[in-house]
């Protein structure tokens, strides 16, 4: 297929876990309701995956980037792997080229997983995660959250319910089929 997506990108907070503002401990990551079904769904299509987040706790002094990188490595062991995960961690105000709606970091997530930005799609919950994809080329699906603003939904291209129909969508998948398609997990409701 010519518009085959190779790779999926994915905002951390409120993507791919329940968004705790600042979060420095891996004791309170929890992964959103579908997201290991979307991933299970990613990896049996052989797309890979990474995860593109601003943590600008780390630029404010509120969290250590140690802190960051625990909270990381327990999102990564409880979804079973991620794939790169690349990180901004300078406060708003820094005028650094890597903090999202930049591009420059879901430009470095493509070159790391060596797919061209085009056959990439990013997904995330707010609106500077869909302009980062639309500076970058790639295909944007957002996801809203009870933070999404109405503006940031009716703004953007692609809008998803959840994270599955997201991957779903992204997959070329009819939802009907859905269910014969997913883990075992997904189906029963467990993670």
């Amino acid at each position: 297929m010519p518009n085959q997506v190779r790779a999926v990108l994915f905002d951390r907070d409120g993507t791919l876990c329940v968004d705790v503002p600042y979060n420095g401990d891996p004791d309170r990551v929890e992964p959103v309701a579908t997201a290991p079904a979307a991933l299970w769904r990613l990896r049996a299509a052989g797309v890979a995956t990474a995860v593109v987040s601003n943590q600008s706790g780390i630029g404010r002094g509120l969290v250590t980037g140690r802190q960051v990188d625990a909270v990381n490595r327990r999102l990564d062991a409880l979804l079973g792997g991620l794939g790169p995960i690349l990180v901004c961690p300078h406060a708003p105000d820094a005028g650094c080229p890597c903090r999202k709606p930049a591009p420059a970091l879901l430009l470095a997530a493509a070159d790391r997983l060596g797919v061209h930005p085009g056959s990439c799609a990013f997904v995330g919950d707010i609106g500077s995660d869909m302009a980062a994809a639309a500076a970058a080329a790639m295909r944007g699906v957002l996801v809203p959250t009870p933070v999404t603003r109405a503006v940031e939904v009716a703004a953007a291209v692609e809008v998803a319910p959840d994270l599955l129909t997201a991957v779903d969508r992204l997959l070329g998948d009819d939802p009907a089929t859905r269910v014969a398609r997913v883990g075992p997990a997904a189906r029963s409701g467990r993670s």
